[in-house]
């Protein structure tokens, strides 16, 4: 099926050809055409699936065709919750705009960098910008653009983007845009923040559910290996060896994790590097542009980081350390198995997280069969169960300490009550 039959203009499908965009996906053919259509979309976007052409493919296509009122006022805003991600969208888009006659400008806005480029590159209006509600929010009190004119918003990754403390920071947004617009909410999964959100924002909404976790599955062996803690970097250099795997990302739960690990695996020899976020924005577009190139063949990162990476039939996802919530793990296995390719996703269970290992399976109804690698058998037994809580299915998986986000929070619920 081309894109021209899903609705869009000759120039956005010729765009669309020529940046390798040779048939619709899935979540293409059913979101397409109901974006065009003006209203609200609610979509269920597993990553790999393609959903960043699925909205931005529409949204050039009706800046194209709807002319501008005031030249230059920003009329569609894409909201992200990592700096990958808004690279990755804004990457997207110039790839497009390269074979579209008419002028499109973009301007891609994060944090971790000096705001004074972004404010100058801002001069003079934008048709679509791309940002992570802090920088936003930043550049607006700067007065550096308004949302006014915005005739849609979409928020990718909403469920990240609430499960990383955003709320507020969307209120304020939303706060400031026009009452009547098109809302495009992309979610690999709908928690009960997103559905709240969604019956507060969304006027009959078309509501796409794809069996594209489903699918996606399919295409991604998950593992999970009992191993005692101690014993994981070892396991981790067997398999790697073992299997060949020209590149491997590995998931950690911290950024001295992400440091102490990579220094470990290169020592040992191996290609590896950290990839977290206090590493400079500079040093982060370097490591993701030397693992697409292949120059790494290790790359250790942190959820926090790990939006957006997006690597070409990347063979392996490790979870040295299980993510915090049912939701992660599905952004982590997604980043293997893209675009219609095999991957296998392994986790590595010792006897303190297997309890977390079983929420995490509960949620995605699906039992992993746990095995053992000859010479990395655990030693250890597994603890007393503790009491789980996850009520929303978005957190409980990080450990028995609570995280200083959780801390702060019940300390204003606290202040709140007493007030």
């Amino acid at each position: 099926m081309p894109f021209a039959s899903l609705g869009l203009s000759p120039a956005i499908a010729h765009a669309a050809r020529e940046s390798g965009f040779l048939t619709p996906t899935p979540i293409q053919s059913a979101a397409i055409p109901a974006i065009l259509k003006g209203g609200d979309v609610l979509a269920s976007a597993q990553t790999g699936s393609g959903k960043t052409a699925a909205f931005v493919l529409p949204l050039l296509h009706q800046l194209l065709t709807t002319p501008a009122t005031m030249p230059r006022r920003v009329r569609a805003l894409v909201l992200v919750p990592t700096r990958e991600l808004a690279a990755q969208v804004g990457e997207t888009l110039r790839a497009l705009c390269e074979f579209i006659d008419t002028p499109v400008k973009t301007v891609i806005a994060f944090g971790g960098i000096s705001i004074n480029p972004q404010m100058l590159r801002l001069r003079g209006g934008a048709d679509i910008v791309v940002a992570t509600p802090g920088r936003l929010l930043d550049l607006l009190d700067h007065n550096a653009l308004s949302l006014s004119d915005v005739s849609t918003l979409v928020l990718d990754e909403a469920d990240r983007l609430l499960d990383l403390g955003f709320a507020d920071e969307l209120n304020r947004i939303i706060a400031l845009l026009p009452a009547h617009k098109q809302n495009l909410f992309f979610s690999a999964t709908f928690p009960a923040q997103v559905e709240a959100l969604a019956q507060t924002m969304l006027q009959q909404p078309a509501r796409i559910e794809l069996p594209s976790q489903q699918a996606n599955a399919a295409l991604i062996e998950q593992r999970a290996i009992e191993v005692d803690s101690n014993k994981r970097t070892a396991l981790l250099k067997h398999l790697v060896q073992q299997h060949r795997w020209p590149q491997v990302l590995v998931f950690v739960a911290t950024k001295n994790a992400a440091e102490n690990l990579a220094d470990k695996l290169y020592r040992a020899g191996l290609n590896a590097t950290p990839f977290h976020g206090e590493l400079s924005q500079g040093r982060r577009e370097q490591v993701l542009a030397d693992f697409k190139a292949a120059r790494w063949q290790i790359v250790i990162a942190t959820d926090v980081a790990a939006r957006g990476i997006d690597i070409a039939q990347l063979p392996a996802v490790v979870n040295y350390d299980l993510p915090r919530s049912p939701v992660d793990y599905v952004h982590r296995i997604g980043r293997t198995g893209r675009a219609g390719e095999t991957g296998v996703a392994i986790s590595f269970i010792s006897a303190a997280t297997e309890a977390h290992f079983r929420l995490i399976e509960n949620r995605q109804q699906r039992r992993v069969p746990r095995e053992r690698i000859d010479g990395f058998e655990p030693l250890e037994t597994a603890a007393p169960a503790a009491t789980l809580t996850d009520p929303d299915g978005t957190g409980g998986i990080k450990g028995k300490r609570k995280s200083k986000k959780d801390k702060l929070r019940e300390a204003a619920a606290r202040d709140g009550e007493q007030s």
